[in-house]
């Protein structure tokens, strides 16, 4: 019963994923939060949600859009109960927001392999990015990611590698603008903050280190199989599967280096070990190994309820 939710595609899916989600915030708000709720919180929650929310449905369409996944919904299952297992990624609203413009920014690289409107996705990609690191300086880290993209996708057109950095240009601009305009100032806005964290104590509670032995163990173990069956893969999708596979380590690298660690820095994670993970539940052959590892996924959040 469990693997066949997640095999099959239907709008109640979504209705469950909307309901798990709102669990976590919940979570996120009296038990980790300490909000003192007031008509501004209230609607800044809503607004955390939704873009959280949007953000599922976000690498829904990612993952349909680019054949990642056979037709089904396994990959929004696993993030809402990724936000379950971690619903401190609600506390901070500039990750959220920032981490839903680097999903947009990473549907803008795969869509490069319909070779269709370069230049504009290129620029778009950039754009995204530079407005998502000016909400979370380590977001810019996935800049990196356009360019391994044109990598797989052997580009050598000049125009397409300068691309990118116009768009980074022309937010930085924008943001240099607003600064002028609202601080007098020319580098508040910019946000260009390098501070990295390996100070790991925050981690230091049985929730985390549940969590994050889940999170790093499932992903793991999905990832061998995943680098193993991409080669099986159709050869115009193939490249799809690498640029995913990198946006997850640049994602593990932000985690590793992020100088304020809270728990909201996994939220970038959520998404590239979504689709891998949920890749790898489509691989087994075993029932009762999958029931099994389905079973483990869904148990372990939930089990950390009660903590």
């Amino acid at each position: 019963m469990i693997t066949s939710i997640f095999s099959k595609s239907k709008p109640i899916n979504f209705l469950i994923v909307f309901l798990l989600s709102a669990l976590a915030l919940l979570i996120a708000i009296y038990k980790y939060g300490g909000f003192v709720l007031t008509t501004v919180t209230f609607f800044k929650l809503a607004a955390v949600f939704l873009c959280c929310f949007l953000s599922a449905l976000l690498v829904d369409f990612i993952v349909t859009k680019n054949s990642l996944s056979q037709k089904g919904n396994a990959e929004v299952f696993i993030f809402s109960f990724f936000l379950l297992t971690i619903p401190q990624v609600f506390l901070d609203w500039e990750i959220v927001v920032s981490n839903f413009l680097v999903l947009l920014a990473l549907r803008k690289t795969l869509s490069l392999r319909t070779q269709k409107e370069h230049i504009k996705k290129l620029f778009d990609a950039g754009f995204l990015i530079g407005f998502a690191s000016l909400l979370y300086f380590w977001a810019i880290l996935f800049f990196i990611l356009i360019f391994v993209a044109l990598l797989f996708y052997a580009e050598s057109e000049i125009k397409k590698w300068m691309t990118p950095f116009l768009g980074l240009l022309a937010i930085a601009l924008l943001a240099t603008g607003f600064s002028i305009i609202v601080n007098e100032d020319f580098f508040t806005t910019l946000n260009i903050n390098p501070i990295v964290g390996f100070n790991f104590n925050a981690y230091n509670s049985i929730q985390f280190i549940v969590g994050i032995t889940m999170l790093s163990s499932f992903g793991l173990w999905s990832s061998i199989f995943y680098l193993k069956d991409i080669k099986k893969k159709k050869k115009t999708f193939r490249l799809s599967y690498n640029v995913v596979f990198m946006a997850c380590m640049l994602a593990t690298i932000l985690v590793i280096i992020a100088p304020k660690k809270d728990g909201s820095e996994f939220l970038f994670l959520f998404a590239p070990l979504t689709i891998i993970i949920s890749n790898y539940i489509e691989t087994i052959e075993e029932k009762w190994f999958k029931i099994l590892f389905v079973s483990l996924l869904l148990v372990i959040p939930l089990a950390l309820l009660a903590l």
